[in-house]
């Protein structure tokens, strides 16, 4: 885990013609922990599909319900506190999460992804799901398919023994919500944050964490989309985004390396020197 790295987006053709998803969901993050077990991934590139408008819809349905991310912020964000909000420069007026509990006092702040993180989600049914959630939209009730990551109850489980835990999503509550319901049997997350808990910079959705109310230097972003923590990226621990691999040991590895993290007095003292590390 010491050359754990973020490297560059490339993209995910084989998820690029899939009618759940709009074109601009096909570009996803990839970060190497730096392992081995993935030094060869997809750098290739796949034609647009030709779509009609029934599948444009279905597309665009699915991309507002879930969180999408571009990798195309190539400049500075603004700083962290006043984040630029459609243009906008705006200073949060308060923090996202409630007091600490007392329970919580002495633990590091983890902040966990939902989306290509703990799970993977769609709007084409698939004989495996774990959770089949239904979500109203216009009017109309859609069946979301969701697909539990590998370990990921073990995962949170061992998450809740050492962190106060907040699960922070792009998606709408709508959809996470239930999804988060389903996902946290024991209670895990203390707080759920959604899509208007972000800040959106530059065509991304940004996950401000200076709003959080917590001291920065005991935080930790659990994240598969670098584009999520662009304001504060020496907080994070980048994993790689997941589909439907279920030889993925991705969370199960994650463990030992954070049960590091959340015994040391400074989370940067960690993770600055391995994000700004290049392999």
């Amino acid at each position: 885990m010491a050359d754990r790295c973020i490297n560059t987006c490339v993209l995910q053709p084989e998820l690029y013609g899939h009618p759940e998803f709009l074109p601009g969901l096909s570009w996803f993050s990839y970060q190497e922990v730096g392992t081995g077990r993935r030094d060869q991934f997809l750098s290739h590139h796949a034609a647009a599909p030709v779509t009609t408008v029934a599948k444009k819809r279905h597309r665009s349905i699915f991309g507002s319900l879930l969180c999408c991310f571009r990798a195309n912020s190539s400049h500075t964000p603004a700083a962290p506190g006043q984040p630029e909000e459609n243009g906008s420069a705006k200073v949060p007026q308060k923090y996202l999460l409630p007091p600490v509990r007392h329970q919580d006092m002495h633990k590091k702040c983890i902040v966990i992804d939902l989306d290509e993180t703990l799970v993977h989600s769609s709007f084409k049914p698939v004989t495996n799901a774990d959770f089949i959630v239904p979500v109203e939209i216009d009017g109309t009730v859609h069946q979301v398919y969701v697909l539990k990551r590998p370990y990921v109850d073990e995962f949170l489980q061992k998450m809740g023994e050492m962190f106060e835990c907040v699960l922070f999503t792009a998606s709408l509550a709508k959809y996470a919500d239930p999804v988060a319901d389903l996902l946290d049997k024991w209670g895990v997350f203390r707080a759920r944050l959604f899509r208007d808990s972000c800040v959106f910079h530059r065509g991304n959705y940004v996950k401000d964490l200076s709003r959080l109310g917590r001291d920065l230097c005991k935080v930790i972003i659990v994240d598969n989309s670098p584009a999520s923590y662009i304001f504060h990226p020496d907080n994070a621990v980048p994993v790689a985004s997941w589909f439907d691999d279920m030889s993925d040991t991705e969370l199960l590895d994650l463990i030992p390396f954070l049960e590091g993290l959340a015994k040391v007095d400074d989370v940067y003292s960690v993770l600055r020197p391995q994000n700004h590390h290049v392999s």
